[in-house]
């Protein structure tokens, strides 16, 4: 059988507006890990962490949901292109395994505040739980606003589960480098997965916009098509010269077992 050639933009194409997005999300993650890591290590008074609900805060809060919204989007296109569920389950166990690794790296810096269920932790289960709500549609939307709302209300009531073992599904009340629980945030992510299927039904763009093939829109996109690579490569780049530049600042943060 021929293929036609909305077949091939269907299973071929890339969307530079969802590409652009994610590298306007890196470019804000990389620099808010900075000053974290800045603040973190005595080099610099940053700001950063801020204060719960401060302003640092809530940028952190709009850099991780762009990421989730994003990733419940790309992975309803995928799905248009890719009926292979299992792919998407075994995508999911490789990014949580990716997370057991900064789980590892920030005990080793950061005993007292590790990551016990961070983004990429969120995102391996979410990634597994996906392929069963991807039938849905406009349940993904309510299901999604009510998962979000329960969270939101839980945070804003100071109301944590007591039980280290569920705190990778409910608020739990601890400190942290990094925490992203399921609820709200899956919620985030079916309503991502809902927008996907309205914006890009069968993995076509719904909507016109101009399509760039400039050098300079491809060099501007290029961060976005590749998410987890820089985020994990972004930490041993950013400590490594932190170290190289001030060594008497990060060596008292080391706690090797050896």
């Amino acid at each position: 059988m021929t293929r036609t050639t909305a077949d091939y933009i269907s299973t071929r194409k890339r969307f530079w507006e969802i590409d652009l997005l994610r590298t306007v999300a890196i470019v804000m993650m990389i620099t808010f890990h900075v000053l974290y890591l800045l603040n973190y290590f005595n080099i610099h008074n940053t700001g950063v962490p801020g204060v719960h609900y401060g302003f640092w805060w809530w940028i952190s809060i709009v850099i991780v949901s762009l990421f989730t919204f994003l990733a419940g989007v790309s992975l309803t296109i995928s799905h248009s292109r890719s009926k292979r569920i299992s792919s998407f389950m075994l995508r999911g166990l490789k990014i949580f395994g990716w997370g057991m690794l900064i789980t590892l790296l920030t005990w080793l810096i950061a005993p007292d505040r590790y990551v016990r269920f961070g983004v990429l932790h969120f995102f391996g289960i979410a990634f597994i739980l996906a392929p069963f709500f991807l039938r849905f549609r406009y349940i993904n939307l309510i299901l999604g606003a009510a998962v979000m709302a329960i969270g939101i209300y839980l945070l804003e009531q100071g109301i944590f589960v007591d039980s280290p073992w569920l705190l990778w599904l409910v608020p739990y009340g601890f400190s942290t480098m990094d925490y992203w629980p399921l609820v709200p945030c899956f919620g985030l992510f079916l309503v991502g997965m809902f927008f996907g299927k309205i914006l890009y039904p069968q993995g076509n763009r719904r909507f016109h916009i101009p399509d760039f093939s400039h050098p300079v829109a491809s060099a501007l996109t290029f961060p976005g098509r590749h998410p987890l690579v820089i985020y994990l490569a972004q930490w041993p780049i950013l400590i490594g010269i932190m170290f190289a530049l001030f060594p008497d600042k990060i060596l008292p943060y080391l706690h090797l077992p050896f």
